[in-house]
């Protein structure tokens, strides 16, 4: 079988799309969980309560791999590096709070998650660290 060459940053925004994928699927999947819809008509989930400013944080955090996608395909070599590095361990470590509250179905999807941050951290690692127009990555 012949390699093929991939960009490293249409592999990038390709893992973030993943992962992004992941958070949203695990976030519905929650929705079939029994009491789940009556938990969050309290406006309390997990024992926290759901205010304006955190659901605007949340926003915030749901921002980060949405714009990574886009971001990985268009900041330089120097600045894709260490801004996917910076956003993926931002990311994991949002989800490891989640970890004390999580069930079967969170620790599987995390697992899948943090896995897919290891290799966004790797390739991005491996970009240069100056502004080279050819990067690709072979797989």
């Amino acid at each position: 079988m012949k390699k093929q060459k991939i960009e490293r940053q249409q592999l990038l925004s390709t893992l973030w799309t993943f992962v992004l994928f992941n958070m949203i699927f695990r976030d519905l999947h929650q929705l079939g969980k029994k009491g789940f819809l009556e938990e969050i008509m309290t406006g309390m989930v997990n024992g926290i309560k759901i205010t304006e400013e955190l659901m605007l944080f949340g926003g915030f955090l749901a921002e980060i791999p949405i714009l990574m996608v886009l971001l990985s395909k268009t900041l330089n070599a120097k600045a894709n590096k260490w801004t996917n590095i910076i956003a993926s361990v931002i990311t994991i470590l949002v989800l490891l709070t989640n970890l004390p509250s999580a069930d079967m179905d969170d620790i599987f999807f995390t697992i899948i998650e943090s896995a897919a941050f290891l290799a966004i951290i790797i390739i991005a690692w491996k970009l240069p660290s100056h502004n080279k127009t050819n990067s690709q990555f072979s797989i």
